[in-house]
């Protein structure tokens, strides 16, 4: 690891969100000498002197003059956050008081923190693997029960401890086949092939289900895009409204209204939805209006979940099936919507079951939460546990599949003989690839492109 990167000086930075509302604004320090810097301009007990995990009262001073009453928590390393001394210092919530106070600690000696610095330090510390300081970044955007239970599970080392199996029964394989080099004249096994080749086939079994889960594990942390689409004028504005609960959109009987892309979220039963409201799709000779439409065929084939709605007094059911054709060509899974159903006979009902609708009355919102039970059995929910462990980083999928890749000719060269070097060569190169997920194996770039991402202070 560069030096740079292991920086031993004591860095400074607001740990609370910068302009938020609260009463109270935490500034955090982490170094050998957190505790000495923030003693030398706080007013109260000796800090120096005092315990591990305990809270002080006194003031911050600039000289004479008192910039703050604060609490100060301690955290003594090797147990903190980031195995290193950390302070906490509470302050009022006020901007002007909060860069006095992190500038009076940089002039005693702290410097501002990077990106994720705190959380680098922790793992560069051994205090977090790699994919658990991942989850600290999951765990800050989770926006939903389902994403704030995921990235939890990872944090506490979920899938750390799976790939910890994994790699052990691996390195244990490896280490008979390195012994074999060494007496490559004698001609002799200390790895059983059998053995090695169930060992390789469970550890390809388990990696293939971690890969398969991801499709789960990114709805869960990202949330579930869903296209409205259909035909202008048919109440895909008033849905979204309706489905929000707000005059999100604007609603008008004048076919077209609609010209750009409306997207806004809700949650569904600790799912995220991101609902997006699109243009009608029709031809038009308007060239704004022909955008719309274009971009609402590009945000269809991004969709992870199309809702198509029609207006049954508007279309007969050949209508709608050839609609639904052409939305069933995009291989999206989709939901055939029924808007006015408080219009509809029941002849006319029963004309359009063929189609397995869901119906519904936007404007009199009926039907939006059988719609939504629809939505929640559509991204298959009810088989998501989220106590099993699901992958939601598309670093991990793709150190996995690389994974994959080493195991199979690992099993290709049991199968088809081959010299005891290249077997231990592509098992190095399986354990390799599961180190980049923990961290075993890096590269100053790999931390600096995944710490980067963090906000200052975390």
């Amino acid at each position: 690891m560069s030096t740079d990167l292991i920086s031993q000086d004591t860095i400074v930075a607001l740990a609370t969100s910068p302009g938020a509302n609260g009463a109270i604004a935490v500034i955090r320090l982490s170094g050998s000498q957190a505790i000495a810097i923030t003693n030398s301009v706080f007013k109260g007990k000796d800090l120096r002197t005092q315990a591990s995990h305990t809270i002080h009262f006194g003031t911050i001073r600039d000289g004479d003059e008192i910039v703050d009453e604060v609490l100060v928590s301690l955290f003594i390393g090797p147990n903190s956050y980031t195995k290193e001394h950390v302070v906490e210092i509470s302050t009022h919530n006020s901007k002007y008081i909060i860069e006095r106070v992190i500038g009076l600690l940089m002039k005693k000696g702290a410097r501002a923190a990077r990106a994720g610095e705190f959380t680098l330090r922790a793992f560069l510390n051994g205090g977090l693997d790699l994919s658990q300081a991942e989850a600290v970044a999951d765990l800050i955007a989770s926006n939903s029960a389902a994403s704030h239970q995921v990235a939890m599970q990872q944090m506490r080392g979920g899938f750390s401890n799976q790939l910890k199996k994994l790699r052990e029964d691996l390195v244990h394989f490896a280490s008979l086949i390195e012994l074999e080099l060494d007496f490559a004249e004698e001609d002799v096994e200390f790895a059983n092939r059998d053995q090695l080749k169930r060992l390789i086939t469970n550890i390809h079994q388990v990696i293939r289900r971690l890969i398969s889960s991801f499709e789960q594990g990114n709805v869960l942390k990202n949330g579930v895009p869903v296209v409205i689409a259909g035909k202008p004028n048919v109440g895909k504005s008033t849905l979204l409204n309706a489905l929000l609960n707000e005059e999100r959109a604007i609603v008008s009987d004048i076919a077209g209204t609609t010209r750009d892309t409306i997207e806004d979220e809700i949650n569904i039963h600790g799912v995220t939805f991101r609902f997006i409201d699109t243009a009608g799709i029709r031809e038009t000779q308007d060239v704004i209006e022909a955008k719309g439409v274009e971009r609402t065929r590009e945000k269809m084939k991004q969709a992870r979940l199309i809702i198509y709605l029609f207006d049954p007094t508007q279309d007969t059911v050949a209508d709608v099936q050839q609609q639904i054709a052409e939305v069933a060509a995009l291989s999206i899974p989709f939901v055939t919507l029924i808007n006015k159903s408080d219009l509809l006979s029941t002849a006319q009902r029963a004309s359009y079951a063929v189609l397995e609708p869901v119906y519904i009355s936007a404007k009199e919102q009926l039907g939006i939460e059988e719609l939504k039970e629809e939505l929640l059995r559509q991204v298959n929910v009810a088989n998501i546990q989220t106590d099993d462990v699901l992958v939601t980083n598309i670093r991990h999928v793709e150190a996995l599949q690389k994974t994959i890749e080493a195991l199979d000719r690992v099993l290709y060269g049991i199968d088809n003989p081959v010299t005891s070097d290249f077997l231990a060569m592509d098992i190095r190169q399986s354990l390799h690839h599961l180190g980049e997920i923990t961290g075993t194996v890096t590269t100053d770039d790999l931390l600096e492109n995944i710490f980067s991402k963090f906000c200052i202070g975390k």
